[in-house]
This record gives structure tokens, sequence and C-alpha cells, in this order.
């Protein structure tokens, strides 16, 4: 039997009221009220892949990189038009190159069809597991609900045959050419038609023929799910709509989550079959359903191994730990939706694709080097990162050329020391720059990120994670940061 074998999701730190977008502009182009709650705000430095690499991380605690077969990847926010996102994503999270890719998008159910891709590649034998990852951060508009409604956030899935936490006991698909919420190759914010079209034509008709479609084809009633799980529309009341239309209790359907994190698009759907999942048991049979240009509908039954990946950040954990947006100005230069003034400073230097190329390793992954007389870790930053020649004399025992490589990426420390620049130019002022003591062995200098500089201190706990450095020239250059530990 395959199904799901781990799971992990990512939900940034911040968050930003509903009520502050509201004051912002005083209900203009919001029909004249205010939605309760809040939104996850990716940071200045976050994406669709940054939030899905923390995603698959999280999903793969415990599990060897090296030995997963492929990662699929959806969304509709991806930072290239042309360059496949699931190869960087693969390449930070160490995969190995001879592994399956795709990026999946197009439409909100991107996600779940790329699990049914993944599903066929593992009844087909052409993997033994492989990764799906979700993650969307959507515009909508200044003043409008869209931009209440939107939050951003990731999901990861693992599938398999070995250990599954969940059987995967059927499936039910159909397609629908459907213009109710669209954006162009040409626009910055999601458009939509008027809500009583959308909805009723759509949403409300769609996704039912789907979830009837799959039950009566395993010979379920709504009365055999403990959960059951589908997405919903931004108007959330569509959501209440269609439990009742289908005669689900309500205490067994799965929470949205919009009223503390939005409508996260792509890995909606999936954030909630996580948050499902969490809080599962052996036994239980899910219904999971998802809805754009179409639905996707599954039923899954959980098994014993359920209790073997308890230990992920997954919702709960994530959805604790936040930092709320005081201002809705600091929101509009994190999307860069308002002109900043430049530093008074000489430009960076342009963007070397052949240096990208040649130091993809220290990049990507973070890998440097380990001593193999002495065991001393050592990472030396590639040189446009203020990096030197290549290793090949160790700092202590002084051994020449003796290295093996060792990853950093997934190794926490401590503060040595710290610096904060309030001159450079940054959406988050002041820039910090921090040296790590890596836990093991190792030293470095990173930029420090989702940080409060008043609280900063040398001896603090920190972790790396994956971001944006800067934007030159259509290239998106990531690298890894550091951050307080978390959670």
């Amino acid at each position: 039997m395959l199904g799901i074998t781990s799971y992990g999701a990512y939900i940034p730190l911040h968050r930003l009221s509903r009520t502050e977008l509201f004051r912002a502009w005083a209900g203009i182009g919001m029909l004249g009220m205010s939605v309760p709650g809040e939104k996850a705000v990716a940071s200045y430095d976050e994406d669709s892949v940054t939030m899905a690499v923390e995603a698959v991380i999280d999903c793969m605690r415990g599990v060897d990189p090296k030995k997963v077969d492929g990662l699929f990847f959806a969304s509709t926010t991806y930072p290239y038009s042309e360059k496949q996102s699931s190869a960087i994503v693969s390449a930070a999270v160490d995969l190995r190159r001879e592994v399956r890719i795709a990026d999946f998008a197009g439409s909100l159910r991107a996600g779940t069809i790329a699990m049914t891709s993944a599903i066929d590649a593992l009844k087909a034998d052409s993997v033994n597991n492989i990764v799906v990852t979700a993650s969307d951060a959507r515009l909508g508009a200044p003043s409008g609900l869209m931009e209440q409604g939107f939050g951003d956030g990731a999901a990861a899935l693992l599938l398999g045959r070995d250990n599954v936490i969940a059987n995967i006991l059927g499936s039910y698909t159909i397609y629908d050419e459907f213009s109710g919420v669209w954006r162009a190759q040409t626009d910055t914010f999601v458009r939509s038609w008027e809500d009583r079209m959308v909805l009723d034509t759509g949403y409300s008709v769609i996704l039912p023929e789907a979830i009837n479609g799959v039950m009566d084809k395993c010979g379920l009633k709504a009365k055999d799910f403990t959960r059951i799980v589908y997405d919903s529309p931004l108007d959330v009341r569509a959501h209440i709509r269609l439990t009742k239309t289908l005669g689900f209790p309500p205490e067994r359907v799965q929470d949205t989550m919009f009223m503390n994190l939005g409508n996260t698009g792509t890995a909606q759907a999936m954030m909630m079959l996580i948050a499902a999942l969490e809080e599962a048991k052996e036994g239980d049979k899910i219904l999971f359903a998802s809805y754009g240009n179409g639905a996707d509908a599954f039923v899954l039954e959980v098994t014993k191994e359920i209790e073997k990946v308890r230990e992920r950040r997954g919702i709960k954990a994530h959805l604790a730990s936040k930092r709320m947006l005081t201002n809705y100005e600091t929101y509009l230069r994190w999307r860069g939706l308002i002109p900043m003034e430049p530093a008074q400073r000489p430009e960076l230097t342009p963007t070397s694709i052949s240096a990208l190329r040649r130091d993809r390793k220290a990049i990507l992954p973070l890998y440097g080097v380990k001593c193999k007389k002495c065991g001393t870790p050592e990472y030396r930053p590639p040189a446009w990162a203020g990096g030197r020649a290549p290793a090949r004399i160790c700092v202590i025992c002084q051994a020449k050329d003796q290295f093996e490589s060792y990853k950093f990426s997934d190794k926490k420390g401590k503060l040595f020391n710290f610096t904060h620049d309030y001159i450079a130019t940054t959406p988050d002022p002041p820039a910090t720059n921090i040296i790590i003591d890596f836990d093991g062995g190792g030293r470095g200098m990173f930029d420090f990120t989702d940080r409060d500089p008043d609280t900063v201190a040398v001896g603090m706990s920190v972790e790396m994670t994956f971001r944006k450095l800067f934007f030159d020239r259509g290239i998106h250059n990531y690298y890894w940061k550091a951050r307080p530990v978390r959670i």
C-alpha cells in the first residue's frame, strides 16, 4: 500500500492584523468592513521558494535527503517564469542530482495535481518515494478584500510505500474550465469575478462533485470519516455552507485557519491536511479535497506509524510562534509596493552566473569542509559573500588537502558577535550581521533575520534559514541566513 510517510509545514513568523489593514485604508474598497483576525506575512527576504525549503526540511526530519527519489513543487507565485524552482528547492535541501523534479503551476489545486502525479510515479515503480511541496505568497491589490484575506505559507508531504502513516485508499479527479479567480502573466495582483458566480457556479458545484465521486468510488458515507478536509475560497461562509450541503458533521470538518493565517493558495488544502494529521490516530479515515479549475479528492486511512512522525514543527508549533507587524507601511515596504530611497553607497557588483555555478555547493546546501586528520569543521563563504580562496590547509592541524564535505545548514549554533548597520538600505532596518559558532565546530558570518534588534545578544541560540539576499537583473540570489531558534 502506498501513501503519506511524513509531513511538514512552514508559516512565516510575522502576522498582520486585518484591523491594521482596515485602518490604513479607512474601509476604501473593503465594502466598508474589516475582516476579523490576522494573516501570515512572509518577510521581505522570503518567497514561495524559501518557504517550500522550510516545509520540506520540516517534512524530512529524520529522513536522509540522499534517499529521496524526487521533488514536485506546486505554486502560483514562482519567482521565475522560465527556470525551475523545484531545482532550487532540491539543491537547497540537498537531494542527489539523479532524482525526478517538476514544477506544477497554473491552478490553486496544483498541490494535489502534483500529488496525483507522485502517486502515479509510485504505482509505476518509477520512484520509491517523492516529496510534494506547495507554497504561495499571493498579492491582493491594496485596499481590497484579497489583501485582507491572502496569507503566506507552505506544506510538504513525503509519499512512499515504507512506514506509511496514511494509506491512500482512493482518489477522484475532475477538471473544469471556469475563470472565477485568475492572474495573467502581466498582472501583479490576483483578479476575481463577482462572488455569486465564482461560488455558486464554481466552488459550490464542482468541489462536491469530486467529493461525492470519491465517496461513491470507495463505498463510503459522510459518517465514515473522522476528519473532512477541503479548502475554502476567500469567503469562508461558502466553506460552511458546503459542509451543510454535503451533510458532514461540522465538528469533523477541519478548520480552514483563515482567521489566524489567511488563505494560502496552493498550500491551503495541504496545510489543512497536515493540521488534521497532527491530531489523527490509527484507524481514522480522512477525506481530503482541493479545488481550482476542477477538483481532486482523496480518501486516506491513518496507520499506527503516525506516532513516529510527531516531532515536526508542522502547523501547531508554527501558529504558536509569531510576531505582529505594527504597521501597514512595513508590509508595503516588504512587498516592494512603495519605492524607497537607495543608500548613498556604491552599487553592488553585478551577479556573476559563473560564480553562482562554481560555488553552488557552498551557496545552496551550505557545504563547508571537515578535516579528515583532526576533525575540525570549517566554513568559508564564496568570494562574493566575503569569502576567500577554497580551503586547502586546516586552520588547526595544518594538514594539506585532507578535507571531506561537511554540511552546515542543518546545524544550530551560538551568536559569537554582532553588529547593527543603520546606514545600509534594507526593508527591515537595521541590517544585522552576526558571527556564529556552530554546534560541533566551525564559525561563519551571516545576515541575521527574523530578529528583534533590541533582544539580540551574544550567546543566544541561532539556526540557519534559506532566504533571498537580493534581486539583480532578473536573478534571485538565495543564500542562508541565521535567525533566533524559532521553536
